[in-house]
């Protein structure tokens, strides 16, 4: 057909149109339909491409989860054959929605463009067959870009399977390589393979132009100026500060241990300070101008914490060591011993910086297992052979100090036991290295140098924390007379608050040490750990308890206050206000004890809410509570309650004079638990409370008499005149002057015996407390008279068996006396 028939049709179809909209004929709406279905390509349906897409991009997910979980190579290796089959059906769902999509657009280019706004519309059946199109074009449009997708998924996924079956192969602990005797060991070394020179020039290229940037004629001024200042502040500003907060220390603080552990912790933090200031410096010369890509800046962060943790250990030698003043050193090492390991600790921190530094370029730069195995043995020879030749001059040196006759530092048994664990680490990491297990070689040297920072740094912590804790509470300096002024405590307490603080900050810095060891590795920060810390503080029990770390303040100033308030306000009632409004002592000391313990109680359960922990989830302490209760603590829980009901009934006070179960005395002070009673020899017995409210309690001075007994029994023979008696004991009673006239000494007879009889004289005194001192009087007085009178007391009958005579004999005689 020409061009001029294809326009003439059109014409006509316009025509008609226009004509009869309505009444178009159903012949041309049907050859119209029939052939846009001819013209249908016979190939994948949009549900079908759907479903496989779907069937890819879950197969994908499980690869990617059998990686994550694959505990050997083997399973690695058997996912390189589902990978390589799942990018075949890829390319095939390409192959056949490509042709579908170049058929559609045909078919659009045929119908044309649709007509303009305010010209003739086109026919109902070519505007719905071009909306198909276009819907079906989208729709193939949208499955050739998730196709799309998932190829560039599946390339990357590759890339990531063998990345991770490298990493895999050089993290793997038992596996086997060449010696370092070996010449294949060191063959990287001068002659890279081909791959890992195409890898590093790729890394060398990222870094190249950075240098040059920092270079170039309009910056080489600034950066070598930024250069030359970060070398004057690691070197000559570390000398400064350390000689600044020397001053400072010697100055400042006390002339205690004090003054030893802050000079070595400000040693060790002006060295690990003056190092990240200097790397900051360098860092800004070099990048100040240039953005820097992921590699490099990852590079970068991982060298700068590398030059931290090298700082430290040098740092942390020359704060120990302590080799310009040995009387300032905290360990106990002899001076040579301390000159002959001097060197190490930098020399140590310089190799494993240089070591270091060349497996983070293998691994910034994916490197083969080789070089990566070459860099890791090259670590772990550093630290064997450094740490290994300290601990052969240090022996070294203490053997010739015993030949000479001069006696070593002496050693305790958990230091003796360290230097042996470091010796066996050191002998098995070099065993390692000359067998050819290079990665577990260099995790040994790794965990050994972590452990020897991590110790070294508890160390110096606790002897800090310790010294802080003495001279804050000393009562020889200003901080401890301040201390006992603000909370009127003696000597004593504040010795008892040093030693308990001191034990808590070794506490939490064993705690931390431990956590360090088990979630750290060399060449963690101190925000690393700090991280940590928090994660295992924020844990499940706490997090139920829900307590923040940001509430553990509020707690231990509301404890603080709260406890100064107490015995402020405790001090107040002893001394002002119960004393004008109660005048009995033993109520005082009663009203002021609930007092106490019902404020702690309370001071209690206000840190407790300030602390955030929600009651609903104690159910397991109350449940453990109740078990310790029902075994072991029900007496303690016993002694409580009957102590609480002694300080509220009160059938017993302080001051009473009670006799149970044969002890008498005076209630000195009730406690929670138990009752504290002085004897007449001033000696105290510890009775449980439970005891005075369970057993029978005799309360001399319950009804607050003031006047006690001295009763007397004494037994006369039969022939003694009774009258006689009855007036010598009333006139030895009325003469004493403890004994009171109102009510009058009386003499009563008591009882008529064979052996005798027996009077009963009776005296009141001022205080039962005197009773038993006045009896004695009573009786040194009564005999003295009786003897006067030379009346005699009774003598009780007994029978005495002199001898035994043999069997036929005479009976044995008794002698009656």
């Amino acid at each position: 057909m020409s061009r001029l028939s294809r326009l003439a049709l059109s014409l006509v179809l316009v025509a008609l149109s226009f004509l009869t909209p309505a009444a178009l004929p159903a012949a041309i709406a049907a050859d119209a339909a029939s052939d846009a279905a001819a013209l249908q390509p016979a190939a994948l349906t949009h549900a079908e491409a759907v479903a496989e897409l779907k069937r890819l991009q879950t197969e994908q997910d499980r690869i990617k989860q059998l990686a994550s979980g694959a505990t050997s190579s083997t399973k690695l290796d058997g996912l390189d054959d589902t990978i390589q089959q799942l990018a075949t059906d890829v390319d095939k769902l390409a192959a056949a929605l490509t042709p579908q999509r170049a058929q559609l657009q045909a078919q659009l280019d045929v119908l044309g463009p649709p007509p303009a706004a305010g010209t003739t519309p086109e026919a109902p059946a070519v505007a719905q067959q071009r909306a198909d199109l276009n819907a079906r074009r989208a729709q193939l449009d949208g499955e050739l870009k998730q196709t799309a997708e998932g190829k560039e998924n599946i390339a990357n996924l590759k890339v990531q399977l063998a990345r991770l079956q490298r990493s895999r192969m050089k993290n793997q602990l038992a596996l086997r390589s060449e010696s370092i005797l070996s010449p294949q060991f060191w063959a990287p070394l001068f002659k890279p393979p081909a791959e890992d020179q195409e890898r590093l020039g790729a890394f060398k290229d990222q870094v190249v132009p950075m240098l040059q940037l920092a270079w170039q004629p309009g910056q080489r001024g600034t950066t070598a100026l930024l250069l030359v200042l970060a070398l004057a502040v690691w070197s000559l500003g570390r000398r400064l500060i350390e000689r600044a907060l020397a001053w400072v220390c010697l100055t400042r603080l006390p002339e205690t241990r004090l003054r030893r552990s802050a000079l070595a912790l400000a040693t060790a933090l002006s060295t690990v300070a003056t190092t990240a200031l200097a790397v900051q410096i360098a860092y800004t010369a070099f990048t100040r101008r240039y953005d820097l890509p992921p590699e490099l800046q990852d590079l970068l962060g991982e060298l700068a914490k590398l030059m931290l943790t090298s700082a430290l250990i040098a740092g942390l030698g020359r704060a120990l060591l302590c080799t310009r003043h040995p009387s300032w050193r905290l360990p106990a090492l002899a001076d040579p011993v301390a000159l002959a390991m001097k060197p190490f600790p930098t020399v140590l921190a310089g190799l494993l910086l240089l070591a270091g530094t060349l497996e983070q370029l293998n691994r910034i730069a994916d490197t083969s297992v080789q070089v990566t195995l070459l860099g890791r043995g090259l670590v772990s020879l550093v630290v064997v052979l450094t740490i290994g030749a300290a601990l052969l001059r240090a022996n070294r040196v203490r053997t010739v100090l015993a030949a000479a006759g001069e006696r070593p530092e002496a050693r305790a048994t958990l230091a003796g036991m360290i230097h042996a664990g470091v010796t066996i680490t050191i002998i098995a990491s070099l065993g390692a290295l000359l067998v050819g297990y290079i990665s577990f070689a260099r995790f040994l040297t790794y965990e050994l140098v972590w452990f020897d920072i991590v110790l070294c740094s508890l160390y110096l912590l606790t002897q800090l924390t310790r010294d802080v804790c003495e001279s804050l509470f000393s009562a020889h300096h200003a901080s401890g007379r301040v201390i006992k002024q603000l909370f009127g405590v003696g000597d004593s307490h504040l010795e008892q608050a040093a030693t308990v603080l001191s034990g808590m900050g070794a506490s939490l810095l064993l705690l931390v040490a431990v956590i360090a060891l088990l979630t750290g590795g060399f060449g963690t920060t101190p925000v690393d750990l700090l991280n940590s810390l928090l994660r295992v503080l924020g844990g499940d029990k706490l997090r139920s308890l829900n307590i923040m770390p940001e509430r553990i303040m509020n707690a231990v100033i509301a404890l603080t206050v709260g406890i100064w308030l107490l015995r402020s306000v405790r001090r107040w009632l002893d001394a002002e206000l119960l004393p004008k409004v109660c005048m009995e002592p033993g109520l005082r000391v009663s009203l002021i004890t609930l007092f106490s313990n019902v404020g702690y109680v309370l001071l209690v359960l206000l840190t407790l809410s300030l602390l955030g922990v929600r009651w609903e989830n104690l159910a397991w302490i109350v449940s453990a509570l109740s078990v310790g209760i029902g075994f072991g603590l029900q007496e303690i829980v016993k002694n409580f309650v009957s102590g609480l009901i002694l300080l509220t009934e009160r059938p017993v006070k302080v001051g009473d004079m009670v006799s149970i179960g044969g002890v008498e005395g005076d209630i000195r002070r009730i406690n929670v638990r138990a009752t504290e009673i002085q004897l007449g020899d001033r000696s105290t017995v510890i009775v449980p409370n439970s005891q005075l409210i369970s057993q029978n309690l005799r309360n001399v001075t319950m009804s607050n008499s003031t006047q006690g007994v001295a009763t007397l029994l004494l037994t006369f023979p039969l022939n003694t005149d009774p009258e006689q008696v009855r007036d010598l004991l009333l006139d030895a009673y009325r003469e004493n002057e403890a004994i009171l006239d109102i009510p009058a000494p009386s003499v009563t007879f008591s009882q008529l015996a064979p052996n005798g009889i027996t009077l009963s004289v009776t005296g009141y005194v001022g205080s039962p407390r005197i009773a038993t001192t006045t009896k004695s009087e009573l009786l040194f007085e009564i005999l003295k008279r009786l003897r006067a009178a030379e009346i005699s007391l009774s003598v009780p009958q007994t029978l005495r068996v002199e001898s035994m005579p043999a069997l036929g004999t005479a009976p044995l005689t008794p002698a009656v006396g």
